[in-house]
């Protein structure tokens, strides 16, 4: 006799099976990787420190450096104490100012000790603090050799599972994908919606909320982002209490876009969460040491471009007879007027080459109306222009205009007006607030890649969450940029 089929009620009982997903991240691994990492970076560092200083002390023997266990293990344990072991979830900019910190604390110590033990003999403190200063270049460096190589690769950073599968979720997980080095690598989302489930961005969404316990269970996911800030507060509330158990980590995402993410500062108040936003550029204190470093770092800078700038200086009249510099009125800082000068990568008449190509060509048209760009740009000077240009050096007169005050070394670019007026009155507002740079957000991180949208968003990621430390991150960046020589055009 065949068995009775299962009623509506069986069925809808029944435990729904557990998807499978790819789960390939591996957290130990990450955090063993930035270890072994920093151990190589911290003794070729301490090596080159000791062997620099020899050369200004001489009685600074290398042989009595050759053991340099104990300070191997302070350093890596202030990196484990200052959280820098976490295999996701450290930005670079939070990164570099923990790691900075954590190395000069190290080397006070060591400093204070040789000169509590009366070792100054055998010991330098000038070695210390040489070797300090270079692991704070090196460490850095290193990390993010690191995260290139490997953050793409499957094994990088921790599983994460993500509630939501709508604007919010889609959008959260492309940013994800698209910067792995943060990380976070989504691997399914869950939603009540029927009609999202399926796929989301690249990643499936195998079912609803009440997925996650045994998805978490099975798959090993410790790490849980909500990204429903659409959802009321009564239950989003029920729903982390409900899987606080399953999860070592879980974060929100509010429904505050647009609001600086970096420097939020979180308060109990009274039992209510309060979080600080601080506009930190508008701070005296900061402007003033934003304005020190652009003193420093310009004078710096514009010593060695000296040599650049006469080498490309006779090259342009060589392929172009005509002025070296380019000059041209821009926008600065409360909407001033400022001359902007460059080094010319174009031909002198290139007004009306670039009217002709765009009435030829329709493809170009539509490139220049949503980048203000060409990739093949036929004003641009042979060899000369087009190395200027993807390097970035044709900028380097505007050094100058940062000594003068006019420019920052970071910040928003000085565009031409027919570029700031396809913004909306209220960006151009907030960027007005500061100086335009001779680097930015938007240059390192997007270069000539970034439409108007992109802009937009770096720039106020910029101005929103302004410290030092981003700046120093935003000019180690450039720096690499330029070594490389791609991404601008």
């Amino acid at each position: 006799m065949a068995a009775p089929a299962p009623s509506r009620i069986d069925a809808l009982a029944a435990p729904r099976p557990v998807p499978v997903v790819a789960t390939a991240a591996n957290p130990a691994a990450t955090s063993l990787a930035l270890l072994a990492t920093d151990a190589g970076a911290v003794l070729l560092a301490s090596w080159l420190g000791v062997s620099l200083w020899s050369l200004v002390n001489p009685g600074v023997n290398m042989s009595h450096y050759f053991h340099l266990g104990l300070s191997l293990a302070l350093f890596l344990g202030a990196y484990l104490a200052f959280g820098l072991y976490a295999p996701a979830g450290l930005g670079p900019v939070e990164e570099l100012r923990r790691l900075v910190l954590a190395t000069v604390l190290v080397a006070l110590v060591l400093s204070a000790a040789v000169f509590l033990a009366k070792a100054g003999a055998t010991y330098s403190r000038g070695a210390f603090v040489v070797s300090g200063a270079l692991i704070s270049l090196l460490v850095p460096a290193a990390r993010a050799a690191l995260r290139a190589a490997c953050a793409p690769r499957a094994w990088w950073g921790v599983p994460v599972l993500i509630l939501g599968a709508g604007t919010t979720g889609r959008l959260l997980v492309g940013k994800l994908r698209a910067q792995p080095e943060l990380g976070f690598k989504p691997v399914a989302c869950l939603d009540d919606d029927p009609a999202r489930h399926g796929e989301c961005a690249g990643v499936p969404v195998p079912g609803p909320l009440s997925l996650a316990p045994r998805l978490a269970e099975a798959a090993g996911i410790r790490h849980l982002v909500a990204a429903m800030p659409g959802v009321e507060r009564k239950r989003l509330v029920a729903i982390l209490e409900r899987y606080a158990a399953q999860f070592s980590s879980i974060i929100v995402i509010p429904n505050l876009f647009g609001v600086a993410s970096l420097w939020v500062t979180p308060h109990d108040l009274g039992g209510f969460l309060g979080l600080e936003l601080r506009q930190n550029l508008l701070g005296l204190a900061n402007r003033f040491v934003k304005r020190l470093v652009d003193l420093i770092l310009a004078s710096l800078l514009g010593l060695l471009a000296l040599p650049v700038l006469a080498v490309a200086a006779i090259w342009i009249r060589r392929v172009s007879p005509g002025p070296v510099f380019y000059s041209q009125q821009r926008e600065g800082k409360n909407g001033s007027r400022i001359v902007v000068r460059k080094l010319r990568t174009m031909r002198l008449n290139s007004d009306e080459i670039l009217t002709g190509h765009l009435e030829a060509s329709p493809s170009a048209r539509e490139e220049w109306t949503r980048y203000f760009k060409l990739r093949d740009d036929p004003r641009v000077l042979p060899r000369i222009g087009h190395w200027l240009r993807r390097t970035s050096l044709d900028e380097l007169p505007q050094l100058w205009s940062v000594l003068r005050g006019e420019m920052s070394l970071v910040g928003p670019r000085p565009f031409p007006a027919y570029h700031l007026d396809q913004f909306e009155p209220e960006f151009r507002a907030l960027r007005s607030q500061v100086r335009p740079g001779l680097t930015g957000l938007w240059q390192v991180a997007a270069r000539s890649n970034g439409d108007l949208e992109v802009q937009r968003e770096l720039d106020t990621y910029y101005i929103r969450n302004w410290s030092l430390w981003l700046e120093l991150h935003i000019l180690a960046r450039t720096l690499a940029v330029v070594l490389r020589a791609r991404g601008a055009y």
